[in-house]
């Protein structure tokens, strides 16, 4: 008999959803699953896929950079992959990034601890399925490129919490300093607090907030 497996991909790219699909149909050629496939184009419909589904998912597929859902806090799929950790546990989570900066994949294994994390430019139709069989196996992938990142002995030791993401993402929609506790539950003078302490660890010094937002950017903050 057939395993039922439920799968959630969230991207923001029909080519990329297309892959996956191809993918999950290829390895399943000899019928030892049923895959039910659930798929969402940005972080709302994403939100709402995770939070409305009637049955949990078992796999999860996660775009990192995608049109973000100020709303419910949601700005990325590192916030869904998030979510759907609390609302179901036992989801195996996949995470595909064009992120390459060690900083970023440090905190994404860090803050996620994902079953699955591949750059996009290794992405392949055959180290798809590789991922998806080792995650099935219940193995962890991580492709090439993240390997020799995380075996990089020396690395930027600089973590960040949401309230300085959220601030950064604000900056970087060119809000103003003084309209930011607007869209983030903090006052004034704790974000002007929290935005000297950022350019303190990004070693920004008498910078602007185009300079604030430039190395965030470069640092993979944002």
């Amino acid at each position: 008999m057939a395993t039922p497996i439920n799968i959630l991909i969230v991207d923001d790219h029909p080519f990329i959803i297309e892959a996956y699909k191809n993918a999950i149909k290829g390895y399943n050629s000899k019928g030892a699953y049923e895959f039910s496939i659930t798929q969402a184009k940005d972080c709302k419909t994403g939100y709402e896929a995770i939070t409305e589904a009637t049955e949990p998912f078992g796999i999860a597929f996660f775009d990192l950079s995608m049109p973000t859902y100020e709303e419910k806090g949601i700005f990325s799929g590192e916030d869904l992959a998030q979510l759907i950790k609390q609302q179901m546990p036992d989801c195996k989570i996949i995470l595909l990034t064009m992120h390459t900066e060690l900083l970023k994949i440090n905190t994404i294994i860090k803050n996620i601890n994902p079953n699955g994390l591949v750059i996009k430019n290794d992405l392949t139709f055959d180290e798809l399925l590789l991922a998806f069989d080792k995650i099935l196996k219940e193995e962890n992938y991580y492709s090439q490129t993240v390997v020799r990142l995380v075996s990089q002995i020396q690395y930027d030791n600089i973590e960040i919490d949401a309230f300085d993401k959220q601030i950064l993402f604000q900056l970087s929609k060119g809000v103003k300093t003084k309209d930011i506790p607007q869209y983030v539950p903090l006052s004034l003078s704790a974000v002007e607090k929290r935005k000297l302490h950022l350019k303190d660890l990004l070693e920004i010094k008498g910078g602007s907030d185009i300079d604030l937002i430039r190395e965030a950017k470069n640092k993979g903050l944002l």
